[in-house]
């Protein structure tokens, strides 16, 4: 028995949301993992960067972009719009995606050679004598590494047993093969045996790996497969069981695809590209010398954008800057796309490359869901990313009370509390208005019973100003002011 008074502590009864990240990219590819610094290869494995000297160091980098999709992507998000993090997922495999080279005659010049072929797997590099009688061992007779631009450069050492005077060597190796990655690896699935997963199943260990809740999913070149579009989709409507996503497509720009702005629409509803879940962008854009997707650089724009309206999805990524001086082809040809052409994309459901007033802007606010659904909530690019934001959290903040005994302490404890946030968003702007309601009609007993309440949460994001219409008038009474 207690004398005297006592104090106890009671869990605050208004919770505070938890903090959702709007716009996390889960990017599926290939990577020159033959320059990766770790010392397990990251082959189907998620992998965290935060910086492009992250990504470099996890997955190496190359300017081949056709090869290697995850390096358009890291040189696009870290270095163009100097957004983190990334996710990145590399399904190129050297068991299975490579190519082996017979030792061949190399010129040695001041007791260096270099090999200027990309992808060499340096534990794979055999180093023979010129007439190939003698193998030299590695680090005894020799040292190997890369060199800035991803060339193997092999280096004598004057200890070893290479000839001072040589002036060839015979070097054999094995070398990536990205072109041998192809549709399977790209969607994966789980080993019957192991249960490991592979490829866009490897979503489902985001979360559970780095307690980030992916908004975007990306596969640069190979979204260009409905195929891998369809799965991407999928895996965007139902990540863990309970998160929501978005995921960008490219429609391929090509003569086997659409090299004519008229022939996109048309391209998306034949391949079926017409899910609230994904924008479908085209054509390709360029600077510097680099081509990127469509799809790797709008996922920069909506997380530039996203930044600058306080990390809350509600502003659409449409007439915000790409990072690009050209839109093109996969040949290089460039598109020169007038407001009136792309309007007739946009209106197909279709996001695009503008350069009419202030640069080159990313242009469209509708999913691929329209026109066939013009439900605001399934059409608008902004208004579904806030549901699926919201959602999100609402997932996180009210996990923690799973469980709980079913009373009225708990009900208001939530509806309190989301009511409280909503308002928040209102205020800024970010909502027009929201609320949660506990009804009885959407809670009968048998469900009580259960274990099962239900809470309605009503929200009104702002949709896009796409259209502003001014009327203008010739209004002759200001001719009286001629008369002073």
């Amino acid at each position: 028995m207690a004398h005297g008074v006592t104090v106890r502590e009671q869990a605050t009864s208004v919770v505070s949301p938890a903090q959702v990240a709007s716009a996390i990219p889960v990017v599926i590819g290939t990577a020159p993992i033959n320059m990766s610094k770790l010392a397990t290869l990251p082959i189907n494995v998620p992998i965290l960067a935060n910086s492009f000297a992250e990504a470099v160091e996890a997955l190496g980098y190359s300017d081949d972009f056709a090869s290697y999709s995850l390096c358009e992507f890291m040189d696009s998000h870290f270095r163009l719009f100097g957004l983190s993090p990334v996710i990145f997922i590399n399904v190129l495999n050297p068991a299975d995606h490579k190519t082996t080279v017979a030792p061949a005659s190399v010129t040695m010049t001041a007791g260096v050679v270099k090999i200027t072929t990309q992808g060499v797997m340096l534990p794979s590099v055999v180093v023979k004598s010129s007439d190939g009688t003698t193998t030299y061992a590695k680090n005894t007779d020799y040292t190997i590494d890369f060199d800035k631009d991803g060339n193997v450069v092999i280096s004598r050492k004057s200890t070893g047993t290479i000839p001072a005077n040589a002036s060839a060597l015979q070097v054999g190796y094995d070398r990536l093969n990205p072109s041998a990655v192809d549709t399977a690896d790209i969607i994966g699935g789980v080993d019957v045996v192991s249960g490991k997963l592979t490829g866009l199943e490897l979503i489902n260990q985001v979360f559970p790996r780095f307690g980030l809740v992916p908004s975007l999913i990306v596969a640069p070149g190979h979204s260009t497969d409905p195929t891998v579009a369809a799965i991407m989709v999928a895996k965007a409507g139902n990540i863990n069981g309970h998160f929501k996503a978005l995921a960008l497509t490219d429609v391929p720009a090509t003569s086997a695809g659409a090299d004519q702005y008229s022939e996109v629409p048309g391209w998306k509803n034949t391949n079926n590209y017409t899910s609230r879940r994904q924008v479908p962008t085209w054509p390709k854009v360029a600077l510097g010398g680099k081509q990127y997707h469509i799809s790797t650089q709008l996922a920069g724009v909506i997380g530039a954008t996203d930044a600058a309206y306080d990390g809350i999805p509600y502003a659409s990524p449409s007439n915000k800057t790409l990072q690009a001086n050209a839109a093109v082809l996969a040949d290089g040809t460039e598109v020169f796309l007038g407001p009136d052409q792309a309007a007739y994309l946009n209106a197909q459901g279709i996001v695009t490359a503008l350069n009419f007033v202030g640069g080159w802007k990313a242009w469209g606010n509708n999913t691929g869901a329209y026109p066939a659904n013009t439900d605001a909530k399934d059409a608008f690019i902004s208004i579904l990313r806030m549901f699926d934001w919201i959602s999100n959290t609402i997932t996180l903040t009210y996990w923690a009370k799973v469980d709980n005994p079913i009373n009225k302490r708990l009900i208001e404890t939530v509806t309190d509390s989301i009511n409280i946030w909503l308002n928040g968003l209102t205020s800024t702007g970010a909502l027009l208005g929201g609320r949660v309601e506990f009804n009885a009609s959407e809670n009968p007993t048998t469900d009580l019973l259960g274990g099962i309440i239900r809470f309605h949460v009503f929200i009104a994001p702002p949709g896009p100003a796409q259209e502003m219409n001014f009327i203008l008038e010739y209004d002759p009474s200001y001719l009286g002011s001629l008369f002073g």
